[in-house]
């Protein structure tokens, strides 16, 4: 997910705004500058490590596993604390560069490079019969629709890897964080966020998933089936067609606004839309729920910079924790007590490591963990390959002594450490750097 491949706040960028004129003095710029948030990469990088352990322990640390889930989902938790850090940054990158066309180059460059080379890996896998990804050998193109813009669990295509269904939700608060900044209509996060949680409260129990596809006769546990490539291709073109629109007609200064407007609003509706009523997973408020953390993580970042005042900020903040907590007891009733005891657990355990972080944010970071949240965009995305391979290769060994299970479990960890440093250093680290000279030679 992306919040593990957020923007460098101290990095230059071209002042231009989303029309490609120069920023008023009274918008808000980042107080520091010239390093990355290291607190964030802390953050992102124990994050990854949660949902490393998520997947790994189906195979390894069995008893561990079982101990831990009495309490917590540690998957669970660690895309929540993604989505909160991810929506105290991502606004913050849109708002310092000034330029929704700047935003998106340096989103492409940042997100796509790693995640193609995930998804080819992943269809080399399937093209050896090491795992199945179900509906690609049938309907291929439906699938290469739905990856397209990065939105396959709320299209027709499987999840491929299976964390990337966060990737969805990331993509439409970038859609509609870049819609709203057209608009400048950015600023009240904190109403975006109350609004979002008391929507899954009131909506959640009725909110349908899969209606989208159902109603292009597609048939939930086959994806791309029925008239799935209808539903893609039209989601597809209003993303695809919003964004380039925005970005386009943001570039000259002789184009309208009003267009640029335009595009971004139908882009971010479809996404929105999308979310809500057509996801494949994990639960009928999930679209909700999670834009209303991503915006107060926006309401947090806002409140750092003095933009709204702390003690609303915290009132708000505590409002919405309620909200969404109440969203998933009430509505995730029936899937028994102990899930609602992980959901509450996830949600406040994310929402105290942040507090956390917050409260070290001025300290000196550890660099091990400052460097794991630099490559933990690679460690999210590649980890369930490795796992996927070790399955493949090798018996699961359930009656291993806990001894036996720990050293498997740190050669995992190694092997994923070892590929994301190289994936970072080799393609994340390169593509980057093309992305802000990209953005830079065509600002303006």
């Amino acid at each position: 997910m992306s919040a593990i491949a957020s923007a460098q706040p101290g990095a230059a960028d071209p002042p231009s705004s989303a029309t490609g004129q120069a920023p008023s003095a009274q918008q808000a710029q980042p107080k520091r500058s010239g390093a990355r948030l290291a607190w964030l990469d802390a953050l992102r990088g124990f994050a990854a490590l949660c949902v490393v352990f998520d997947h790994a322990s189906y195979h390894v640390l069995e008893p561990a596993r079982l101990l831990v889930y009495r309490w917590i989902d540690p998957g669970q938790y660690g895309v929540f604390v993604f989505f909160l850090v991810s929506g105290y940054i991502i606004p913050a990158s849109l708002e310092r560069k000034g330029s929704v066309r700047s935003f998106w180059i340096s989103r492409a460059f940042r997100l796509y490079p790693l995640y193609l080379i995930a998804l080819a890996l992943s269809l080399v896998g399937l093209a050896h019969g090491w795992w199945q990804i179900n509906g690609v050998r049938q309907y291929p193109l439906v699938a290469a629709a739905s990856w397209l813009v990065m939105m396959p669990d709320v299209l027709s295509a499987p999840n491929t890897p299976i964390v990337v269904w966060t990737l969805s939700f990331e993509m439409a608060f970038y859609l509609i964080v870049a819609a709203l900044f057209s608009w400048r209509a950015h600023k009240p996060s904190g109403g975006y966020a109350l609004a979002f949680a008391t929507g899954a409260v009131a909506l959640g129990g009725i909110l349908p998933m899969w209606w989208l596809y159902r109603a292009a006769g597609g048939r939930p546990g086959t994806p791309g089936s029925g008239h799935a490539w209808i539903l893609d291709v039209t989601a597809d073109a209003l993303i695809v067609g919003g964004v380039a629109v925005a970005v386009v007609a943001s570039r000259r200064a002789g184009s309208s606004p009003m267009l640029a407007r335009i595009g971004a609003s139908v882009a971010a509706l479809t996404a929105l839309i999308l979310v809500n009523v057509n996801a494949q997973y994990p639960y009928p408020w999930s679209g909700c729920t999670i834009l209303a953390l991503m915006f107060t993580g926006t309401l947090i970042y806002r409140a750092e910079q003095g933009q709204v005042r702390k003690v609303k900020a915290l009132v708000i903040s505590l409002a919405v924790l309620a909200l969404t907590l109440a969203a998933g007891l009430w509505h995730g009733e029936s899937y028994g007590s102990q899930w609602q005891v992980e959901w509450v657990m996830s949600l406040v355990g994310a929402a105290v490591t942040f507090a956390i972080g917050m409260a070290v944010r001025h300290r000196k970071i550890p660099a091990p963990l400052a460097w794991l949240g630099l490559v933990s965009y690679s460690v999210y995305l590649l980890h369930p390959l490795i796992v996927d391979t070790y399955v493949h290769l090798s018996e699961r060994l359930r009656g291993a002594s806990m001894g036996v299970q720990v050293v498997i479990a740190l050669g995992l960890l190694g092997a994923v450490l070892l590929v994301s440093a190289i994936s970072y250093y080799g393609v994340e680290k390169p593509m980057q750097k093309a992305g802000r000279w990209i953005a830079t030679r065509t600002s303006g």
